[in-house]
């Protein structure tokens, strides 16, 4: 609903606030509304091109126009609001989508008193006018894409009025100017998420009324300052993710003031002083990730206002008991996931807190679900993988997770059937992956959204879990059951299940074909359906899967030709893989239209024809920099991480973490002809490429060389001939090569990679040369090696040479003196001395030729 502009004929307005009411346009009778001392138009949705209309607005004091988009407006629109708003004292205009601040020669603005522009896009240095208000209290240019140290102030006397400063998440590099930190009246000063290098400022302990010091996610390198603990009225300290190092000392326990202290994301070690509990206002610990060591002090369980807690990540070990707790009445989140600890309770322990969010993965928690945990009736968030726990899960490990929003009890030895899995709360995760169910299926509640039960003994039909009230719609879009013992068809039942982004269903028993209603998940980014036996061509209905990055359907036996549409229907696939199945025709080159295509494998089909040639042009194997599209995340955690499967020097290799950074092509045990095509070379990043067990012809591809990430090269069992092209000495990352079984010839290309190889890769050619024992010297009338020709070649020591000169002066002498000698009296006597010459040339002809 727009603003109406009856607003602007209420004259008597002193305060009008419309924010997060309407949209659409700002009409400009609201500045008729000439006695209008605070306006309020934040919100999103609402819109201005200009701000001509704020000019009968002069008695204005606070202006509220945060999320107001004014990209449209011109470049000088905080000239204007300063030469129509003079009695302005609060200015907000965050998030307004400006992308220009001007310069401003003469700062008229005498009353104001905050000034808050984050969240725009200037993407330039920092003018140095921010700081030459006489009367500024509160500034916040928090995000704006300003970059370059903090300017010096023009009028240093007028930055004592600064009691808050905001200038987190930029790009600000040192020095932090002395004026800055020579003000001792500062309340606030936030430089989080900049680019401060060095220790952390030690001019910092000049503002002894600083309350909040946030300081994170810079590249600060030192130990924390003794001088920190000397700030009596801190209430909040972040220097989280940084370089900072050394043990906590002691003295943190003056910081008796400190409500939140982020020290997470470092490189701290030691224990924690057991001062720490000396924080009597402390309500959020962080030190997570970290190299903290021994035991979890006792003196945490002092901390009786402490609602979050994260040690997450370290190297604690030892034992936790009901004493740690004894006091956390307060006590929200609970974070502790990557460590050693041991938590021993008593079985009628009743804790006195009510969680929201427990995390307490690697602990070792005994053989069963904690029984306190029952009484933790406000969880949302339970993670417990790899405890250790076995068992069934519990009935009233269900009673609380109508209220869940994630539950994870992962790589433990849980087992037992499961019916029913209720989650009534919306957006909800659930992971039960690594652990010893069976039985059929449970059946879900349709809130779920991500589910995770690969890795068990699942058995039976997917049909009543696919199928089963399909009047319901679906809100799941992510779904891994593999690596189960699940068998018959799967069900075509997908058209209710139309959020899916993620399947996976490989390595189970299933046969038929691939049911055509999968077509109806327009939005599927990942398919999983490897190691089954599935059979029958590729529906049609698949091309409407147009999102598709990832396909993996290796292993089954599928056939018929590779679909012409594939190229056309999957512009944005990253992984495609067909391999072991009995796929036949020819390769398209259609599927060249895959540009971004990172992994391609289709061996071990009957594929014929020869390789196409604009494989060269598979940009996401050709260029340099490759990106990660794999992960799904929801906040801060990810969730689920794509993977596939690829055969690497002969061994297979599942490909997860690093799935984005892999390029790689497999053609091989295929029936494919021709030559390689040079244009392969063109693909600079890819790292396998194994052409084998085809009928190929011709040479390797002379700039071979050029694919210098290359670590597996398998050209083996083909018809290949000519000799081994120089260029392949570049290959420096190699570390698996088979030339073996071809008709090539010659000497093998020296290099240290090379030599480090086995004979087994060159075998069944007409090869010699290290690192095969036949000697290349042996072989006849060789024309001179690259070492002869640097060192130049010694024609008196080529025995041709006499062999040539002496036939040139046999026919020489013959030809014109012959005819003189017949009529001489000692002819006779001299033509058997030329005779016994001819026939020792002759013994020498025979002897070389």
């Amino acid at each position: 609903m727009q603003i109406p502009s009856f607003f602007g004929s209420l004259n008597s307005l002193t305060h009008l606030d419309l924010s997060r009411s309407f949209e659409g346009m700002v009409p400009p009778q609201l500045g008729n509304l000439s006695n209008l001392r605070d306006l309020r138009l934040s919100g999103y949705g609402l819109k201005a091109e200009n701000l001509q209309w704020i000019s009968g607005l002069s008695q204005l004091e606070h202006l509220d126009a945060s999320f107001l988009d004014l990209s449209k407006v011109s470049d000088d629109w905080l000239p204007v609001i300063q030469m129509r708003l003079p009695s302005l004292v609060e200015l907000h205009m965050s998030a307004c989508s400006l992308h220009y601040i001007p310069h401003l020669t003469i700062i008229n603005f005498t009353s104001l008193a905050i000034l808050d522009l984050s969240f725009n896009s200037f993407n330039s240095f920092m003018p140095k006018w921010v700081f030459s208000f006489r009367n500024l209290v509160s500034l916040s240019l928090r995000d704006c894409g300003f970059q370059g140290p903090i300017p010096s102030s023009r009028s240093p006397h007028n930055i004592t009025s600064f009691r808050e400063i905001d200038l987190s998440i930029n790009h600000l590099r040192d020095p932090i100017p002395k004026w800055l930190l020579n003000n001792k009246d500062l309340t606030v000063l936030d430089l989080g998420y900049n680019s401060y290098t060095g220790p952390i400022p030690g001019g910092i302990v000049n503002m002894t009324s600083l309350k909040d010091l946030h300081l994170e996610s810079n590249s600060f390198i030192s130990t924390i300052p003794e001088w920190l603990s000397s700030f009596n009225n801190l209430e909040s300290l972040d220097i989280s993710s940084n370089h900072l190092h050394g043990e906590i000392l002691s003295s943190i326990g003056n910081l008796t003031s400190i409500v939140h202290l982020g020290l997470g994301f470092n490189q701290f070690e030691g224990t924690i002083p057991n001062s720490l509990g000396n924080l009597s206002s402390l309500e959020s610990l962080q030190i997570s990730y970290n190299s903290f060591h021994g035991t979890l002090p006792e003196t945490i369980g002092q901390l009786k206002r402490l609602t979050a807690l994260d040690i997450s990540f370290n190297s604690f070990e030892g034992v936790v008991s009901e004493v740690h707790f004894t006091h956390l009445t307060s006590l929200k989140s609970f974070r502790a996931h990557g460590n050693s600890l041991t938590l021993k309770t008593s079985r009628d322990w009743l804790p006195p807190f009510q969680l929201q969010s427990l995390y307490l993965d690697s602990w070792h928690l005994g053989l069963e679900l904690p029984s306190w945990l029952r009484t933790q009736t406000q969880l949302l968030e339970l993670s417990l993988s790899g405890t250790g726990i076995s068992g069934t899960i519990p009935n009233w490990c269900w009673n609380f997770s109508s209220a869940l929003v994630f539950l994870d009890l992962s790589n433990n030895q849980l087992h037992g059937e499961i019916q029913y899995i209720n989650v009534g709360a919306p957006f909800s995760i659930i992971d039960l992956s690594s652990n010893q169910f069976n039985g059929s299926l449970p059946l879900v509640s349709s809130t779920i959204e991500l589910l995770d039960l690969s890795n068990s003994s699942f058995s039976g039909s997917l049909f009543h879990f696919f199928c089963d009230r399909m009047d319901i719609p679906k809100k799941l879009y992510f779904l891994h059951l593999g690596n189960n013992h699940l068998s018959g068809e799967i069900p075509d039942c997908w058209m209710n299940w139309l959020n899916l982004q993620a399947i996976t269903l490989g390595n189970n028993n299933l046969t038929g074909k691939i049911p055509s209603s999968i077509g109806h998940l327009h939005i599927l980014e990942s398919l999983h359906l490897r190691n089954n036996h599935l059979s029958g061509d590729l529906p049609q209905s698949l091309q409407n899967c147009t999102q598709l990055l990832v396909v993996d359907l290796g292993k089954n036996k599928l056939s018929g030709g590779l679909p012409i549409w594939m190229g056309k229907s999957f512009p944005n696939l990253v992984v495609l893989s067909l391999r072991s199945n009995m796929f036949q025709g020819v390769i398209s080159d259609q599927l060249c239209n895959i540009s971004r295509l990172q992994i391609l494998d289709l061996a071990d089909n009957v594929l014929s024809g020869t390789i196409p040639r604009c494989f060269g042009n598979f940009s996401g194997i050709a260029n340099s920099s490759m990106s990660d599209a794999f992960a799904t995340y929801v906040g801060n955690y990810r969730l689920y991480r794509d993977n596939t499967f690829l055969v690497q020097k002969g061994r297979e290799v599942e490909f997860g973490k690093i799935l984005g950074i892999v390029a790689s092509i497999d053609l091989s045990n295929n029936n494919l002809s021709g030559d390689i095509p040079e244009e392969l070379t063109n693909l600079l990043s890819l790292q396998t490429l194994n052409l084998s067990a085809n009928l190929l012809t011709g040479g390797i591809p002379s700039m071979i060389g050029r694919l210098r990430q290359l670590e597996s090269l398998d050209l083996s069992t083909n018809q290949l001939s000519g000799e081994i092209p120089p260029s392949i000495t570049n290959l420096t990352f190699l570390s698996h090569l088979n030339l073996s079984h071809n008709s090539l010839t010659g000497q093998i290309p020296q290099s240290t990679q090379l030599l480090s190889l086995d004979e087994s890769s060159f075998v069944g050619n007409e090869l010699c040369g290290p690192p095969l024992s036949k000697n290349c010297s042996a072989n006849k009338a060789m024309p001179p090696t690259l070492d002869q020709q640097d060192k130049g070649y010694d024609l008196l020591e080529d025995e041709w040479f006499y062999l040539s000169l002496g036939l040139g002066f046999m026919v020489g002498f013959w030809c014109i003196l012959g005819s003189l000698l017949v009529n001489m009296p000692w002819s006779f006597a001299f033509s058997r001395f030329l005779s016994s010459i001819v026939l020792k040339l002759y013994a020498v002809i025979v002897k070389y030729v």
